[in-house]
């Protein structure tokens, strides 16, 4: 069922709140990863608050879906959205990557409440959850899998291989989702090792691939339903997105993958996200 206007209007909503905050913890401690975390926060806002079966008076149910976040360095994103559904006290963000913290600079299951997977290192995020799906199928467990991967991470050989894994097994209840903002580390995706026509590639690999905005929190409702819909492989949402997103001289700029936040900077962020992040 489609959404309502009511309820697009209370994501969007969210989704404000959640980059005013990350901005502002960011800037607060002069580290981490900004742009990537701006960019995945419609589909990680999506996936929490409407798709996926996630409890956090329950965080081990064995009847939960799983949501792998593979580009873990959008963990400031990950971590104020499981803060929103109370997997541990909003007052917890207050000591991100700080020393002897759960709220590692890249995820860590190890006393974080909600993280399915420790992803510092990129391209393992869609073995494991196949693993994770293969798990559940021979426990004949209704659970899906979602991973959440950066388009920069795409470079990795090991992606690729999963991704042969999960057209093999026929893993129908795995969407991945390809946060696709087009720009990485030390530049664009591009200049660094060019993915050209993504679609085709995924859909050589024997996955169904579906296309929207990932910034559209009706569209990406839609996909996701869509990718459900799928039987006998897996399903891949190619999220087209904007790293930096809504924050204008840190949208599309390598620069803003990361890097501290001046205060001027910081200032120009608030008024533009219109708030003073809490």
């Amino acid at each position: 069922m489609p959404l309502s206007d009511q309820r697009v209007a209370e994501l969007n909503a969210l989704c404000r709140t959640f980059r005013r905050s990350v901005i502002t913890q960011l800037h607060r401690i002069q580290t981490g990863h900004p742009g990537g975390s701006l960019s995945v926060c419609e589909i990680l806002t999506v996936l929490y608050f409407e798709k996926a079966r996630v409890d956090a008076t329950n965080p081990c149910d064995p009847l939960r879906d799983r949501i792998l976040l593979s580009k873990g360095h959008a963990a400031p994103m990950l971590y104020r959205i499981l803060a929103e559904k109370s997997f541990f006290p909003l007052g917890d963000l207050e000591r991100l990557r700080q020393f002897g913290c759960h709220l590692q600079g890249h995820p860590c299951t190890e006393g974080t409440p909600g993280v399915e997977l420790p992803s510092g290192p990129l391209g393992i995020g869609l073995s494991a959850g196949l693993g994770k799906a293969i798990a559940l199928r021979l426990d004949h467990n209704p659970a899906r899998v979602y991973v959440v991967l950066g388009d920069g991470e795409l470079n990795e050989g090991t992606v690729w291989e999963a991704a042969m894994s999960g057209a093999k097994f026929r893993l129908d209840h795995v969407t991945a989702i390809v946060d696709r903002n087009r720009v990485q580390l030390d530049g664009t995706s591009d200049e660094i090792m060019p993915l050209d026509d993504l679609a085709a590639k995924w859909a050589a690999f024997g996955w169904q691939v579906i296309c929207c905005d990932g910034h559209d929190v009706r569209a990406l409702d839609a996909a996701i339903d869509a990718a459900h819909a799928v039987q006998g492989r897996p399903a891949v949402i190619l999220a087209d997105t904007v790293k930096g997103k809504g924050v204008s001289f840190m949208e599309g700029k390598s620069l803003w993958h990361g890097n501290p936040i001046s205060d001027s900077q910081y200032q120009t962020a608030m008024a533009e996200l219109g708030g003073d992040g809490r």
